[in-house]
């Protein structure tokens, strides 16, 4: 014999039972899927290069999440500044992009056209490169114009 029991659904807002003490400044969430963060990764990288170097050695000081909380507020304000800078300045070629990683698994090799055109547009307006860490000297992977190895790009 089984029995019938209502589903725990709560139908109100969820309200954090334990909110940031006061002397932790406070930021809006980046508000932003993983698409269009994968998009802007490289960018978000560059431009915010100093307040990431600083959280990462705040982590290396103390691994306490509390410890670093500052710092980490200061990484989210950033990333939230250039996002809003991409979405007014390359907005059409910034959604291409990420819309194609939507679509093809988060793989970059099958979204090298609209990436080509959104580094364009971050260049020319925010005067903004794409680099990619350790990579090796000389063409970098994702301006290659005709890769050995390639996917069927639309």
């Amino acid at each position: 014999m089984s029995s019938f029991q209502a589903g725990s659904v709560q139908t109100n807002d969820y309200v954090d039972p334990t909110p940031l003490p006061d002397h932790i400044p406070k930021v809006e969430e980046l508000g932003a899927t993983s698409a269009p963060l994968k998009s802007a990764a490289f960018f978000i990288g560059a431009y915010c290069k100093d307040y990431n170097e600083d959280f990462m050695l705040c982590k290396a000081e103390n691994r306490d999440p509390a410890h670093c909380l500052k710092e980490g507020r200061r990484v989210t304000r950033c990333a939230t500044d250039l996002i809003t800078k991409m979405r007014e300045n390359c907005l059409q070629q910034f959604e291409a992009h990420w819309n194609c990683l939507e679509r093809n698994n988060q793989e970059y090799y099958h979204c090298r056209k609209p990436e080509r055109t959104l580094n364009a547009c971050m260049f020319e307006k925010l005067g903004l490169t794409k680099t990619i860490p350790g990579a090796p000297a000389g063409q970098p992977i994702h301006e290659v114009k005709n890769p050995y190895f390639k996917s069927v790009q639309k």
